[in-house]
């Protein structure tokens, strides 16, 4: 009994020391305070001085000009940029007796530079939801997010946010987190526990930025393949592939990417893409999507049938006048099809059914993502739900929003 007894005690030691080994070590990366101030990076300069004084001076004036000239703005002397360069930041230097050759980054205050760059500054007021980013990064077979600090979870803590429209909330990784949000977080379903993490980090929605890094060979060239991904459903948007030349060359990639990967997100935040799904926001359970596409078509069927019930009886009393302003012509509308696109037939087929509904007057693509979610613009005469009924009728699945349909088969 007495080793029995000393047999659990152990475990149970041993069970909250794995615990505490979860959470405790040295794995958060706090994220940088993102400035408001117009940030330029990148700047490659390459310097001949009589030393190396001299030859760094003249490469941070180069760099200045540089990004000065980066972001479109007019001519400019030294000294008035000078005047507008709040800090430089040394992303990489090397130092010689007469040469300076590095890559730098430079910030210029906005309220002394905006009025003369068209900076984003301006998309700032469509500003997005708070939405929680997950790094997830594929390296050496292994996924992760926070258990190591990772190349990936660095790139992202150190951005410079403040002049996306997209509202990044970036969790630290230490402690709790990285129990919290884990690698599998991405592929989870459950909006109750969603919404638990998502209130965790004052959040609305969720972005899941994938890197995928593969080693040619020990030393040899890395090629990281990049997938950006957003919503509780893990969604695709788009993806893309860079390559390093050797393992230094890695974080360079990575911030080359995260800037990528931020222009994909702003793209999907003026589609609308980026709205925050309402199963995540709503306190109560969500009524079963079939029944609701049930209850649409009972009202749409019980409407059409008054409205006919109400011509018959009313037609014979109408004046020419009067039949003509009741058969005259629907509101013109316009609206947005999202409809997935595994392939290009996929694309030819959503726009024949659309094309083929009653009361469609056109339809085009407005975005087309080969293997995601594409977008079309339809100009409709009539009502949404009746478009809906009809694309139903044909075998497509229908979800109606504001102004906006889904399909899929």
């Amino acid at each position: 009994m007495v080793v029995l007894c000393a047999l659990l005690l152990a475990l149970a030691i041993a069970g909250i020391s794995a615990l505490l080994a979860q959470i405790e070590g040295e794995r958060g990366i706090p994220p940088l305070a993102s400035s408001s101030d117009i940030e330029v990076d990148g700047i490659e300069v390459n310097v001949h001085a009589d030393s190396a004084g001299e030859a760094r001076e003249q490469g941070w004036q180069e760099a200045q000009r540089k990004a000065w000239a980066k972001l479109n703005g007019p001519k400019m002397s030294d000294a008035q940029l000078d005047a507008m360069v709040v800090a430089i930041v040394i992303e990489h230097e090397q130092i010689g007796p007469r040469r300076y050759i590095a890559r730098l980054g430079v910030i210029f205050d906005r309220a002394k530079a905006g009025q003369f760059v068209a900076t984003e500054g301006g998309a700032a007021s469509m500003r997005s939801a708070p939405l929680l980013v997950i790094p997830v990064l594929y390296s050496g077979g292994v996924r992760q997010v926070f258990e190591v600090r990772g190349p990936w979870q660095r790139a992202w803590a150190n951005f410079q946010s403040a002049a996306s429209p997209i509202q990044y909330v970036r969790p630290t990784g230490a402690g709790g987190d990285s129990l919290i949000v884990t690698a599998g977080q991405a592929g989870r379903r459950s909006r109750l526990w969603w919404r638990t993490v998502l209130d965790q980090f004052e959040a609305a929605d969720v972005l899941i930025p994938v890197a995928k890094l593969e080693r040619q060979w020990p030393g040899g060239p890395v090629r990281g393949t990049f997938t950006a991904r957003y919503g509780p459903d893990n969604r695709f948007l788009e993806s893309f592939t860079l390559s390093a030349n050797n393992e230094e060359g890695v974080p360079r990639m990575l911030n080359t990417a995260l800037v990528r990967m931020d222009l994909i997100y702003r793209d999907a935040l003026a589609q609308g893409l980026l709205t925050p799904d309402p199963s995540l926001m709503a306190g109560d359970w969500q009524i079963d999507a079939a029944l609701s596409q049930l209850a649409a078509k009972l009202r749409a069927a019980e409407d059409a049938a008054k409205g006919a019930d109400k011509t018959d009886a009313t037609a014979t009393t109408k004046t020419p006048d009067e039949l003509a302003t009741a058969t005259a012509a629907p509101t013109i509308s316009s609206i947005a099809v999202q409809f997935s696109t595994p392939d290009a037939a996929a694309v030819d087929a959503a726009l024949g059914a659309v094309r083929g509904a009653p009361g469609v007057r056109g339809a085009s693509t407005s975005s087309i993502a080969i293997g995601g979610t594409s977008v079309m613009r339809v100009t409709l005469a009539g009502d949404i739900n009746a478009l809906a009924a009809a694309l139903r009728a044909q075998g497509w699945q229908v979800s109606v929003g504001a102004g906006a349909l889904r399909i899929s088969r």
